[in-house]
């Protein structure tokens, strides 16, 4: 699956919306849309958010919200938040969207409304890259594996039946830590979405591998906000539309998934 198969599929067959009121962290009432939007992300999720060798906060949701927001009207902040105590920040009025590689679940779908899907994605194992004992969900049994606190692929192996034959499962605040203990040998194994986990093994070449023909299903990813704030949701859903359309949304996951050789191999499957 390259990066165009990746891109916006929900939102081609989706109809342009209206909208008319708004809310958001600068305003109270219910019959305008903020004139700021507050992003709130784990910015240590490459490539979607996170920050340079310089300290800048970049990525590929990063410059989607940018131009998403200028097309808006509207100035946008990023916020660094506690990525396991998302919700509770989106419903406390601390930030008014979560746009960060959010997986759409129906557990979610409680306490989030959610813009129409962007992206697709899957979760898979990933393993040190002489480890060949790793080759399917049965062979986790006994090991132990790492994976994202309060993420999709935490949710996806607690499910599944292999998820019952491992030996322990870690919890981690980010990838980053966890790809830092499957490398050290710490852990056996990392559940990942395929654009960070293939991101983060381009840093170290050679020193990790995506268990092949494996996986933990498929992840639709979308803008999160107040269940309230539908209005909201139908402007980023109508600029969304527009970017996919006028193709800049394809030009912004070019600049971050390049030719999409290695998604190609990995998810045609």
């Amino acid at each position: 699956m390259n990066w165009k198969k990746m891109m916006a599929l929900g939102l081609a067959a989706v109809s342009m919306m209206a909208f008319a009121a708004g809310c958001g962290s600068d305003t109270k009432t219910t019959n305008e849309l903020p004139k700021k939007i507050v992003v709130g992300l784990d910015d240590t999720f490459a490539p979607m958010g996170f920050k340079d060798e310089n300290g800048k906060l970049v990525g590929f949701d990063i410059d989607m919200a940018t131009e998403a927001a200028k097309r808006a009207g509207m100035d946008v902040e990023f916020k660094a938040i506690d990525w396991s105590s998302k919700e509770a920040e989106l419903k406390s009025k601390k930030i008014d969207a979560l746009w960060n590689g959010l997986t759409i679940t129906e557990e979610r779908k409680q306490n989030i409304l959610f813009s129409n899907p962007y992206m697709k994605d899957k979760a898979y194992i990933i393993v040190r890259n002489d480890d060949n004992s790793i080759t399917s969900k049965e062979s986790l049994a006994g090991k132990v594996v790492g994976v994202q606190q309060a993420s999709s692929g935490e949710k996806a192996l607690a499910a599944d039946p292999s998820g019952k034959l491992v030996k322990d499962t870690k919890a981690y605040a980010d990838f980053v830590s966890a790809f830092m203990d499957l490398g050290l040998g710490r852990i056996d194994a990392v559940i990942a979405d395929g654009v960070i986990s293939r991101y983060l093994m381009t840093k170290e070449p050679g020193k990790y591998k995506i268990v092949e023909g494996v996986d933990y299903g498929s992840d639709d990813f979308g803008v999160g906000f107040r269940k309230e704030d539908t209005a909201l949701r139908d402007k980023f859903n109508s600029v969304l539309i527009d970017m996919k359309k006028d193709g800049s949304a394809d030009k912004i996951a070019e600049k971050w998934f390049g030719n999409a050789t290695d998604l190609d191999k990995a998810d045609a499957k």
